[in-house]
Formats: C-alpha cells, structure tokens, sequence
C-alpha cells in the first residue's frame, strides 16, 4: 500500500478520502466521519494512515463498502497512480500534514483538498518559516483551512496563505470528550472485577507513558503507598510492545507486574499490590473510567504530550507534566481555568497526588471545571462539515 499498490477491482465510486496520521488524529475524525455519513449516505470513504495503531482504529471507523490503506509514499508516479485508482472527489487532511507530490497531482486534477483541525507547532512553525518561499505556492493548493485558534490561523497567513482561506473552526477533538458515554460507563463494573478492585481502592491511571517516566511514576507510587495503602497502580505505556521492559522497571521497585492481557489475576498473599501494564491496544480509555487520577504521559519528558480531554471528559481529575507542546491550548485553557494539575517535576507529581487523595473535594472541583471547559469547546465538527460540504460533489459533477 506505501507503495501504491491496492486491490485490482477496488471500486469507490469517487470515495472521500481522509488522511489521518496516528491514533489521535483517527480518534478525532470519528465524529466527522459519522456526520458525513448522515449528511451523504450515498458517499463512501477511502481512509489512510500511516502508524499500524492508527490503521487499527480507522478499520474500527470504516464500513465493509469503505477501504483503509497505508498512506502511499509521496513520490510523484506512486501518488499519481493511488490518485487515478482511488478517484476521490475530496481530500480531507487531518491536522497538519503537507504532502507536496500528493496536494500537486490532486490540484492538477480540480479534486478538492481541505485541511481540517488544523494546527501547526511550535516546532512546525518554525521549520517551515525557513523554507517559506518554497511552502507558499504548494499552501495555496490546498481549497481550505479549517483550523483550532486564532494563532493557528496568523501562523498560516504569516507562511503566505491567502486569508479567504483560512476559517477558525476549533478543535474537534473537544467533541469526542463525552461525560454520557454509555457504552464506556456500561463497562465501569467489569473492568473494576478484571482488577479486583474493592470499594475502598482507588486506582491511580498513568496514561500514554514514554521512556524516562516510568520510574518517576513508580518511585512516586512507592512514596504514596505509605499513606495511602489501598491506592492501585495502572501504567498505559504509549506503544504497548514496550511492556516487557516496564516489567523489569516495576521489579527493580520491588512490585510483582501484572500484564492485563493475562486476568483474571490472583494476586499472592506475599505480595498483594502488583503494578497493572496495559499491554493491548484499545483499552485505555475503560481503565480512565475506573481510575481516581489520571496522570497524562508524555509530558514529564520532552515529548510534547497527549490527549488530556479524553479522561478529563470521563469526569477525572487530571495531572500532567510540563512538556506539553504538542497541545499546547487546550493544556492552557484548562490550566487558565483551574480544570487541571500541572507538575513541574517528581516531588511536584507526588505532592499534587497527594493532595488530590486527601481532599476528594477538589478532584470533584477539578472534573467540573473541565466539563464546563469541554462543553463550551465543543462544535468543531458541524462547522468543520459546513466548511466540507461546500466541496462535496453531487453525483452530477456539481457541488453542494
């Protein structure tokens, strides 16, 4: 598929396509693609990634009449030919991606392309300001921006795009934060029995870890257990295949580890508290729903961060630390508004815990700030399928 290589008899009917990444930006587009399917029951979607996690989930997303690919390399005859098997009558970029081969062969043959949740970096930024003569002409290929802020917005209009191309439709990933999530919350029960949970315990969720933070966590959690013997311990490694190595972290602590691909587990008498490793894909947020605190990784280390609206949005007090570049906004309107935690450091991370497992009250003040925060944030799908519509071909060959 990098290679350009699809199935022989593929047929889309001028599909659209979307391009996302990673898990998150896959994540995000979810709600889109459901909205797209309301409004344009007919329309059928070619959906790529790059990251095998990625293409996981849009798998999850796509119907048996839609296709999900690789995203092909971006050399001019690879691109040229994926372009003239797939037919698409739009290309949505999710985020910012800039794909010069392939924005130039879908702008020499009028197929629309529109960005949407746009963003663009610190870092991004800056590398692309070097090499503005360049970017400007291919920028102006691209139909539309449909970007998260306002400097998002200046950020492009400074790389040279022309200003009527630029709508600011905030983030979308705002509205997949669902505090009535029935189907997560159904599963409250189970996964509470696969940890053996009991009423008094409380679970502490290390979410999207990295190397360098895991230690941190442990030796935060060691700390904690002297006062707070019932508090519980689940790390959520970024990339699950990391698992046997935070095995050999968590024993260098003294815990014994329990991977959740093995449970039921019975814990020994000896030794009663094991550290849990999410070792699977896919689970993360059910375990978020059953958690206490939710720790955010990524962020203790230069990393830039994760997705701190996921548990915020299943109503949990969140902590992170300060390396969060990668969602640089949202992290400031939370912290703008008290509807987070930030620690600076590991004595920081294990005051601030601390604090929260004292004083439940202020967990509480922590979830219902962020609520609010979400619910006024949320909207960014509609007006980003207002923007897409206007680019959707009727079957005639029009446009709506």
């Amino acid at each position: 598929m990098r290679l350009g290589i699809l199935p022989s008899g593929l047929k889309l009917n001028k599909p659209i396509w979307i391009h996302a990444v990673s898990v998150g930006e896959v994540m995000a587009l979810r709600n889109l693609v459901r909205e797209l399917r309301i409004a344009y029951p007919d329309k059928r979607f070619f959906i790529s990634t790059v990251t095998p996690t990625g293409n996981k989930i849009a798998k999850g997303i796509a119907k048996e009449t839609d296709f999900v690919s690789y995203f092909p390399l971006d050399l001019s005859f690879i691109v040229r030919g994926v372009v003239d098997k797939v037919k698409p009558s739009l290309f949505i970029i999710m985020e910012t991606e800039i794909w010069p081969n392939l924005i130039s062969c879908l702008y020499r043959q009028k197929i629309p392309v529109v960005l949407v949740n746009g963003r663009l970096s610190d870092r991004s930024f800056k590398g692309y300001r070097c090499i503005k003569f360049l970017l400007k002409p291919l920028l102006n290929k691209i139909n539309l921006f449909c970007v998260q802020t306002k400097m998002d917005a200046e950020r492009l209009l400074h790389l040279g795009v022309l200003e009527n191309r630029i709508k600011i439709t905030g983030n979308m990933k705002f509205d997949n934060a669902d505090y009535s999530d029935k189907k997560i919350a159904s599963f409250a029960d189970k996964y509470k029995t696969l940890l053996e949970l009991k009423q008094e315990d409380k679970l502490w969720v290390a979410g999207s870890t990295h190397p360098g933070e895991e230690e941190i966590i442990l030796d935060v959690y060691k700390k904690l257990l002297s006062e707070f013997p019932q508090l519980k311990l689940l790390i959520a490694p970024r990339h699950p295949q990391r698992a046997s190595l935070i095995e050999k972290i968590v024993s260098r602590f003294g815990f014994r580890s329990a991977f959740v691909s093995t449970l039921p587990f019975k814990p020994c008498a000896r030794n009663p508290n094991p550290v849990f490793i999410l070792d699977v894909m896919g689970g993360l947020l059910y375990f978020y729903n059953i958690a206490s605190i939710v720790f955010v990784g990524g962020s203790l280390i230069k990393k830039g961060g994760h997705n701190i609206l996921e548990p915020a949005g299943l109503g949990k007090p969140v902590i992170f630390g300060p390396y969060m570049f990668n969602f640089r906004d949202i992290a400031r309107l939370f912290l703008e508004n008290k509807a987070c935690v930030l620690a600076h450091n590991r004595e920081e991370l294990f005051l601030n815990l601390k604090d929260l497992l004292r004083n439940p009250g202020k967990s509480t003040e922590l979830s219902e700030r962020a609520k609010t925060i979400i619910l006024e944030n949320q909207g960014a799908t509609a007006r980003n399928l207002e923007c897409i519509s206007k680019y959707i071909a009727t079957e005639k060959g029009g446009q709506i």
